[in-house]
């Protein structure tokens, strides 16, 4: 190609990584690598409404597809705008490269008042991204850029951003010839030590009622986990992890980690071993650490900062998860002593768990069994932040797969549809569904016309309360039940969805849920579902919110 420039070769690295799809906002400073790509047409480009769902589609295409999630944004102003969405990223985890332009290299850094211009620009994404490069000079651009994609997608993965000043991307080069059979060089697993898998083997066989705890970190470490559950251990997940070991495992607790939950947290002080696979142990999932465990924590983890970050363990195995647990079932198949009745135990106390947290969610107690019942086994289950979600939306809805599993880590409002967007586009067949509060639908309500433009396969399906219903329940706690700036006016949903040209299906009563998600499900591209909750019937408080625990 005689004007072969860093915009082709961005393009063209792409897609010699195995990228299939990319998302992004056209800008001044970014047409040269978009021009490449539309030349070359071998990656397909979604126009996103905004920079923040831009990024979140990027991200939720990553989960979806356990591959390199791409976003392309202008600089400055727009930079800024995709914070919000590497800040989640962050929290979940997920390989998104972001490619941001940057004023011309001998403007950069110098505030002129060039067009976009941001002082300390790559300072502001540093700040929120796992590693961040500016490409200085055009020979090094694909350097760069490798480095840049063998750090998101290595783990502890997470979003990297690459600045490319406007007159790189112009710049012209020789094609590099190494793109021809291109391959990222990225690391094997992290083997564990031998001595280390020793160790973590003699401690497991000391153990008569022992559990897992699989996070994130544990993904691909399914097939060991299902087979310690076999051998008679119990389980249960990080939000984020859920689906590692498949849910209708009736050794899996799954989401319930017993939080505010009495049936849970006293079985809890009879294990005498757990073992946490990968996992943070987060904050949000344990009551700000009040939770309390077993005393014997033993944890896994690739990430050596990760030992004894949260809750503080007896002894820690660096590795990759699904090596170490490998490696411990080799040293302790058929040598386990587990104590008679703890498997008959373990599954009477996940189903009074689970019935009891059932009772407590008033109409819309139902709601999971409904949709689990209509929904495809490999459907992607998309959640925003809402009251539904955080109860049997994050507990209770079975999960089958990692990848089925999306929703914001960081409980950020509005990221939901994007997210769902993203996981849509990587979804090769599968359906996907996309539950928002209304809250949250209409901060990012323009991104429904990607959705559109797109013709993806995706039911958005929104729980109008009209209003911050999470907001409502803190206030009713904290601030003496004033409910202040917590209701939202919003459009007519269906003469929205009429104005989208897309089908509309409403919920007015909960014994109707499963047959109108039914009907929405059925159709082929993107529509609109609406429970009316004033018409269902108003949320009832839930953990931490209830006037008393659980159990």
């Amino acid at each position: 190609m005689a004007d072969y420039t860093v915009g082709d070769l961005v393009a063209e690295f792409l897609a010699a990584c195995g990228v299939e799809t990319v998302f992004g906002i056209a800008s001044v400073h970014n047409i040269p690598m978009l021009d490449g790509i539309g030349r070359r047409n071998a990656i397909r480009y979604m126009m996103a409404r905004g920079e923040m769902g831009g990024v979140h589609m990027a991200d939720g295409y990553a989960r979806a597809s356990n591959g390199l999630g791409v976003f392309f944004s202008s600089t400055g102003p727009g930079a800024a705008n995709a914070v919000g969405g590497l800040v989640e990223a962050q929290f979940a985890g997920s390989p998104v490269l972001h490619i941001t332009g940057q004023t011309a290299t001998k403007f950069v850094d110098k505030e002129l008042g060039t067009v976009h211009e941001v002082p300390d620009q790559l300072g502001m994404m540093a700040a929120v991204s796992k590693t961040v490069y500016r490409i200085r000079q055009a020979n090094q651009a694909l350097g760069v850029l490798t480095r840049a994609a063998v750090d998101a997608l290595t783990p502890p993965r997470g979003p990297v951003s690459v600045e490319v000043p406007i007159d790189i991307q112009r710049t012209k080069i020789e094609r590099p010839a190494m793109l021809d059979n291109f391959s990222l060089p990225l690391l094997p697993p992290l083997p564990p030590s031998e001595a280390a898998l020793d160790e973590l083997a003699a401690r497991v066989l000391t153990a008569k009622r022992p559990m897992l705890w699989l996070g994130t970190g544990a993904a691909e470490a399914g097939g060991a986990a299902t087979r310690l559950l076999d051998m008679g251990f119990g389980m249960v997940s990080s939000w984020k992890g859920r689906g590692a070991v498949s849910e209708d495992n009736p050794m899996n607790l799954a989401g319930l980690h017993g939080n505010g939950m009495k049936v849970i947290t006293d079985f809890y002080q009879t294990v005498d071993l757990m073992l946490i696979v990968g996992a943070r142990v987060r904050g949000q999932e344990t009551g700000d650490f009040s939770l309390k465990l077993p005393e014997n924590l033993i944890q896994i983890d690739i990430d050596p900062l990760a030992n004894g970050r949260t809750y503080a363990n007896k002894y820690f195995v660096s590795g990759d998860s699904k090596l170490v647990l490998e490696g411990l079932l080799k040293r302790i198949q058929g040598k386990t002593q587990i104590e008679a009745g703890y498997t008959a135990e373990f599954q009477k106390m996940r189903q009074t768990a689970q019935a009891e947290f059932q009772a407590t969610l008033g109409p819309y107690g139902s709601f999971s069994e409904q949709l689990r019942k209509v929904l495809p086994r490999d459907a992607l289950w998309v959640r925003d932040v809402t009251q539904n979600n955080t109860t049997w939306g994050n507990r209770l809805f079975p999960i089958y797969d990692t990848t089925c599993n999306i929703y914001p880590v960081g409980a950020g409002i509005g990221q939901g549809m994007p997210l769902g967007i993203g996981a849509a586009a990587a979804a090769k067949g599968r359906k996907t569904i996309a539950m928002v509060g209304d809250g949250g639908f209409f901060l990012n309500v323009g991104e429904l016309w990607t959705a559109v433009q797109e013709n993806l396969d995706i039911v958005i399906l929104v729980m109008n309360d009209q209003g911050y219903g999470v907001i409502k329940r803190i206030q009713d706690s904290l601030q003496g039940g004033r409910r202040f700036f917590a209701d939202l006016q919003g459009p007519d949903l269906g003469e929205l969805a009429g104005i989208a040209k897309i089908p509309f299906f409403k919920c007015t009563s909960a014994d109707t849920f499963g047959a109108t998600a039914a009907k929405a499900l059925a159709v082929n591209g993107p529509c609109l579902m609406e429970v009316d909750m004033s018409q269902v019937g108003e949320f009832p408080p839930y953990y931490p919110f209830n006037v008393r625990p659980l159990g």
